[in-house]
């Protein structure tokens, strides 16, 4: 993801350009520290009070400048629309929010009004496309099967494309997150190739066909 995401603001955006970054459902902060780190102003919302503690006990840890330019807001992903004016940021991450939210088509209509013109969406969602895979990889075969008689791929890249084009930041580019890694514990010890894992990952991610059945997807739509 960092990977990814850094190309995409790199070849958007004019060097050394600071940038006002909204990260919405932040959770313990990684990107959006990162993005900190690299001289960017970064505001995050968070609803969950442990995600925010743990963020904030990172950044805690930052030397003054980098903790001038990140701010935490607790709150809900569907209150951007309260806290922000319309076109406030360069660049919005929505990541691994969508599928846990009742109404997504309307939160993402709502963090999209928050891009200025030519400003970055960034959506990280469950593929819809490959529901089977992860079951699948890990030999549940009854859960396997489960997700292949599923109806309707909820967030198949079609749909999100189509509905990108809908709120007026239509898709630019997409990646694949977790093609073939994704069966392996949070809590497993890195190994010892982890360098070469993260190469093959992020080959595969930019590559057809293995982007097409990853566990996630990462799309980045541009504001109109």
């Amino acid at each position: 993801m960092a990977r990814q995401l850094e190309e995409q603001i790199v070849g958007r955006f004019p060097v050394g350009r600071r940038l006002r970054v909204l990260d919405v459902g932040m959770g313990r902060g990684a990107q959006a520290l990162r993005l900190a780190r690299a001289g960017h102003q970064v505001t995050g919302v968070e609803h969950d009070a442990a995600m925010i503690a743990t963020a904030r006990e990172n950044l805690a840890g930052e030397p003054e400048g980098i903790r001038e330019r990140m701010r935490i807001i607790e709150g809900q992903a569907g209150d951007t629309g309260v806290h922000f004016l319309p076109g406030s940021f360069d660049v919005v991450l929505c990541h691994g929010v969508l599928m846990h939210v009742e109404e997504p088509d309307a939160l993402l209509a709502g963090v999209a009004r928050m891009l200025a013109p030519g400003g970055l969406l960034s959506l990280l969602v469950r593929n819809g496309d490959a529901p089977a895979m992860r079951a699948g990889l890990s030999g549940d075969w009854a859960g396997a099967l489960a997700d292949l008689c599923t109806a309707t791929a909820t967030y198949g890249l079609k749909r999100l494309t189509s509905t990108l084009a809908g709120i007026g930041a239509p898709l630019h580019t997409w990646y694949g997150v977790r093609v073939f890694a994704d069966t392996v514990a949070d809590e497993a010890v890195p190994p010892s190739d982890l360098d070469a894992l993260l190469s093959v990952e992020d080959r595969a991610g930019r590559t057809d066909p293995y982007r097409g059945v990853a566990s996630l997807l990462h799309l980045c739509g541009v504001r109109g």
